[in-house]
């Protein structure tokens, strides 16, 4: 049994996570396993049940908002957990309907396919860093939107400078 792998999708929200299974092989069943609350708590509660049968887990969730701090939480308890760019997920044509247990389905049995692409995710060393390039780059737009402003400002008086002795045009 220890050879048995489990693929779990995950569509998470910020106030819940749809929880969805899919079997090892290629036939195996593709199950709604239900909803979550999205803690620290009740995820680690999900991973010991599911890993009761002593098989191998693997979950796969769509980068979004909430971060990654699912992925470094069950990454901590000893199961694979990649993150897929929701760009990169394939759609069938047609198929507009979009719910969380249908994402969940999907992205268990995607990953269970091998057809998902990993998206890179910052260690935890790395955000100090992100944090300054950001407050940087926003340094520089207000830099920038201030200049415009003032160029702008100034415009109009160099304008009515130029044209106050100026009596038009003659005809």
């Amino acid at each position: 049994m220890g050879d048995r792998i489990t693929y779990v999708g995950l569509d998470v929200h910020k106030d819940g996570i749809v929880v969805a299974v899919a079997e090892g092989g290629r036939r195996g069943e593709v199950r709604e396993y239900g909803r979550i609350a999205n803690t620290p708590a009740a995820l680690q509660q999900l991973a010991r049940k599911l890993g009761q049968e002593g098989g191998q887990l693997r979950f796969c969730y769509e980068a979004g908002p909430c971060g990654y701090g699912i992925q470094r939480q069950l990454s901590a308890l000893g199961h694979e957990c990649i993150v897929v760019a929701p760009s990169l997920i394939p759609k069938r044509a047609g198929d507009r309907v979009k719910t969380d247990r249908r994402d969940a389905a999907s992205l268990a049995k995607l990953h269970r396919a091998g057809s998902r692409r990993r998206c890179g995710f910052p260690i935890p060393d790395m955000r100090p860093m992100r944090d300054l390039v950001r407050a940087r780059l926003d340094a520089v737009r207000a830099h920038r939107a201030g200049r415009r402003r003032l160029h702008l400002d100034r415009v109009p008086a160099r304008r009515r400078q130029a044209t106050a002795g100026c009596a038009g045009p003659q005809v």
